[in-house]
């Protein structure tokens, strides 16, 4: 019995094993020997050891400045987007009239595609006939050329991104509704304020979800293409040029293939070191209710 539950455990499993080599890990091990390597994807590729990492990190001014953007892009967009889908979640976690149609309207846009957002995006931050700039005109602010600007464009696309908070409030307000009512109850009893419940009780049980939302927000900022891609291509000048971007540009564009699979690596590698230095820290904030603090 065990043997044949064996035999159709590596049946039924056998379709996701060959998806999973034939279509991830095989191109990621080629990646990798690939980056050490000037190929452009017609000819053999050619050995050149690190000459692509050096070239990258000590002569790449493009790289350094994608770097810097998407660094910028990161460090602003995720904590914005946090605490904008906490501020969303506490609100919606009252009692209100219509309170189920405002959190599908707070939903709604993580639904709608990515391109989509962008072209809307495009239109609202139009320099001249623009619904943003028109709405500043009314208080008398002269609105930038946000995608235009090389000052402005980063932030429109941070602005951009948290059009899509939607996703991570959802997360939070499931982790509100965990919350045992016996807390605040006590708390009542022993005269906390609304916001000294909120600071002790709701906010250390969500940590978990906010540490969740943390790395995803970290994965995706550093991942970002589509915004940029459609609005900008990286421009003016490259001020919004980003990894992802780049990585597209080197390989499908200038045909360097292990050009862009070392910054693929590099890419990889920063992520994973900010992934580390996320986990490590955890321990002294994430509260989780089956673990024992010292």
């Amino acid at each position: 019995m065990r043997r044949k539950e064996a035999r159709f455990f590596w049946l039924f499993i056998s379709p996701w094993i060959f998806g999973f080599v034939v279509f991830l890990l095989g191109p990621m091990l080629a990646s990798v020997y690939l980056s050490f390597t000037d190929w452009d994807s017609f000819t053999d590729p050619t050995w050149v050891g690190f000459g692509n990492y050096v070239k990258l990190i000590t002569e790449d001014t493009v790289f350094h400045k994608a770097l810097w953007n998407t660094l910028y892009f990161a460090f602003f967009s995720v904590p914005l987007g946090m605490g904008i889908a906490l501020w969303l979640a506490a609100l919606l976690n009252k009692k209100m009239k219509a309170r189920k149609i405002f959190r599908t309207l707070v939903y709604l846009p993580h639904l709608v595609p990515i391109v989509a957002v962008a072209l809307i995006f495009q239109m609202i931050l139009a320099p001249d006939a623009g619904p943003l700039n028109r709405i500043l005109a009314v208080f008398g602010v002269d609105g930038p050329a946000w995608l235009f600007d090389s000052e402005w464009v980063k932030p429109a696309i941070i602005l951009l991104s948290l059009w899509q908070a939607g996703g991570a409030t959802v997360l939070l307000l499931a982790g509100m509704k965990g919350i045992p009512q016996e807390f605040y109850e006590a708390a009542e009893i022993d005269g906390a304020s609304s916001l000294r419940q909120f600071w002790s009780i709701t906010f250390p049980q969500l940590t978990p979800i906010i540490f969740f939302n943390l790395i995803m927000g970290i994965i995706g900022a550093f991942q970002v293409f589509a915004q940029v891609y459609i609005l900008t291509q990286g421009g003016p000048d490259n001020a919004s040029q980003m990894l992802v971007p780049l990585l597209f540009t080197e390989a499908f564009r200038n045909y360097h293939m292990g050009y862009a699979s070392a910054i693929s690596w590099l890419l990889f590698l920063m992520v994973m070191a900010l992934t580390i230095l996320a986990f490590s820290t955890s321990r002294k904030w994430v509260f989780y209710e089956t673990e024992v603090k010292n």
